[in-house]
């Protein structure tokens, strides 16, 4: 089976799409001021623990958000069981057409939603925890531990999640991407 350049580009395309690399930055940017470089107090851990529910929350949401190009004009929305939600139809463009509404029915969820939704947590969820300041702010003691969790565990959790979503593509396109 030959690959050719444009789907080696949208495989990767498609890994930078599922892999929650915006989330972690914005983790990594904000942890060390709110987890005071990882000497936490107790105010401190609260909103650290804050920061990683949102973070995944993010992550968890992002998974079902697609775009549909018709006509000249991109609709944004959030798949559900019914078909992809619009959240940019100011128009009501979308109620005046049964073709576009025909297109939309077509993105709705499917399981393989969930398991990238969840996969993308779970590997935010590992660079969170990895990340130094975090490990100081809950596990202040276990210095010894924190070498190979904070260079390994991200690497082999990347790789494998690279490969998963690799594997098991999707086709949605997220907010942003056309």
């Amino acid at each position: 089976m030959k690959i050719n350049k444009n789907q080696k580009l949208s495989t990767a395309g498609n890994l930078a799409n599922l892999l929650p690399t915006g989330t972690v930055l914005a983790f990594q940017a904000l942890t060390p001021s709110i987890s005071y470089n990882g000497r936490c107090h107790t105010f401190n851990k609260y909103l650290v623990a804050l920061v990683i529910l949102a973070c995944s929350v993010i992550c968890f949401v992002s998974s079902f958000t697609d775009s549909l190009p018709w006509e000249g004009k991109v609709y944004y929305g959030v798949a559900t069981s019914e078909g992809l939600r619009v959240l940019n139809d100011d128009d009501h463009e979308i109620d005046k057409n049964e073709d576009i509404r025909q297109e939309l029915k077509k993105l709705r969820v499917k399981p393989k939603d969930f398991i990238h939704a969840f996969a993308s947590v779970f590997v935010f969820l590992i660079f969170a925890f990895s990340s130094s300041e975090v490990q100081g702010c809950y596990f202040p003691k276990s210095r010894e531990l924190e070498y190979s969790l904070v260079i390994y565990l991200p690497l082999v959790v990347g790789l494998f999640s690279s490969f998963l979503f690799s594997i098991f593509p999707t086709k949605r396109r997220g907010i942003g991407c056309v």
